[in-house]
């Protein structure tokens, strides 16, 4: 009985059809990308390449010549950009695949039996290729991604300026909320400028500010040391040096917006009007209106900057996804329902990390004590019990 199972099971593996018979399998490292094409196509049918340029170019002719049309590659951190690229240039039919899904399959070790069982499922037609926007967009996302990175390097020199100013007992980040506003900024430039009168720092307050000026002197009374002084001054030099960084990733992401031609232009009647004296955030807000050809800021919670990220995350172009319920499952925001023999197993969401879904979740927490509508059900006490925050039902 054993023998004839066996038996069965081979025969079934050998009868799946083949949907890509031109497909390839691609496992992708930092220095060795190992190519596997069906075994009728060439002599060595699994090949080795370097990942220097020239290289991944002789990687394309190889499959050209093999006559490959589409490639299957795991999501290897960044390493297989450039590739992906290059054959997406070639005119080649790229699958970008989730490692998560194939990663479970048993008796996999090697580089060599990854890429042959990636060509071998991408034949039969059993991955799925990852969402990505076209370059255009791609290209936005690269310089949103580094500006956010920059912006976490900024709040750790606003960490470092604090922890100076408590080494110093000044207690001035206590008494403003934001060390790095007018009234911060002013009050720090003339410690590091010598100054050391307490009401006369004092005197640079605000008019907005709510802390007085005999709360500010007061907490302007330390132990100024030479040390902590130096470690002020650094840290407020980098955090500068990142705010001028963050300056130039904004005026990018403008002019590469300004050149982008959106699917659907708007009509004469929804183009957006364009004044000559607008802030930096009112010109990317008009921007942002003319690629979606919507003001997304009209939506509840929705800000300049989350409908900045929704476009460098998503693009303008909301048709590649089936429907409404297919997005929210790419984005993780809805429950993942497990059942097995009519049982419920698990009804939580997927652990997905995607920057397109944080920020709609930053825009729905944003609308917890707004008087709308909409937001009825985040004040509900009944959603506040729940063990599934209201904002991913």
């Amino acid at each position: 009985m054993r023998r004839k199972s066996k038996q069965s099971k081979k025969t079934n593996s050998a009868v799946m059809p083949l949907m890509r018979p031109d497909a390839a399998g691609v496992d992708i490292g930092a220095t060795e990308i190992f190519v596997a094409v069906p075994a009728d196509r060439a002599v060595e049918n699994v090949r080795a390449f370097p990942t220097f340029t020239q290289d991944l170019y002789a990687l394309a002719e190889w499959l050209g010549q093999c006559g490959i049309k589409t490639v299957a590659m795991e999501s290897t951190g960044v390493y297989w950009i450039p590739l992906f690229q290059i054959l997406e240039e070639r005119g080649l039919e790229v699958y970008l695949v989730n490692a998560r899904h194939v990663k479970n399959v048993p008796g996999r070790r090697t580089d060599v039996s990854d890429c042959q069982w990636l060509q071998f499922l991408h034949s039969v037609g059993l991955l799925k290729a990852s969402y990505r926007p076209e370059q255009e967009v791609c290209a936005v996302r690269s310089v949103l991604r580094h500006r956010e990175s920059l912006v976490q390097m900024a709040a750790t020199h606003i960490n470092h300026m604090q922890k100076a100013l408590d080494q110093m007992n000044l207690q001035l980040h206590h008494v403003i909320s934001d060390i790095v506003g007018q009234t911060g900024l002013a009050i720090v430039d003339a410690i590091l400028a010598g100054q050391r009168d307490p009401l006369r720092l004092a005197k640079l307050r605000h008019g907005r500010i709510k802390a007085s000026e005999e709360v500010i002197a007061k907490s302007l009374v330390g132990d100024y040391r030479h040390e902590h002084l130096f470690t002020l001054r650094q840290s407020l030099t980098a955090y500068r040096s990142y705010q001028k960084l963050i300056d130039d990733c904004e005026r990018e992401i403008r002019r590469q917006l300004e050149d982008f031609q959106p699917p659907h232009p708007a009509v004469d009647g929804e183009k957006a009007k364009v004044f000559t004296n607008a802030s930096p955030d009112g010109i990317l807000k008009v921007e942002l209106q003319r690629v979606f050809g919507v003001d997304l800021t009209q939506i509840p919670g929705i800000r300049t900057g989350i409908a900045q990220t929704l476009f460098g995350e998503i693009g303008p172009d909301f048709t590649k996804f089936r429907s409404a319920s297919a997005f929210a499952s790419w984005m993780g925001l809805c429950p993942d329902n497990d059942i097995s023999g009519g049982k419920v197993l698990w009804v939580g969401t997927r652990k997905v990390n995607c920057r397109a879904a944080m920020a709609l979740r930053m825009a729905a927490q944003s609308l917890h004590h707004s008087k709308l509508q909409i937001t009825s059900q985040l004040r509900c006490p009944a959603m506040n019990l729940s063990s599934t925050p209201a904002f991913t039902r």
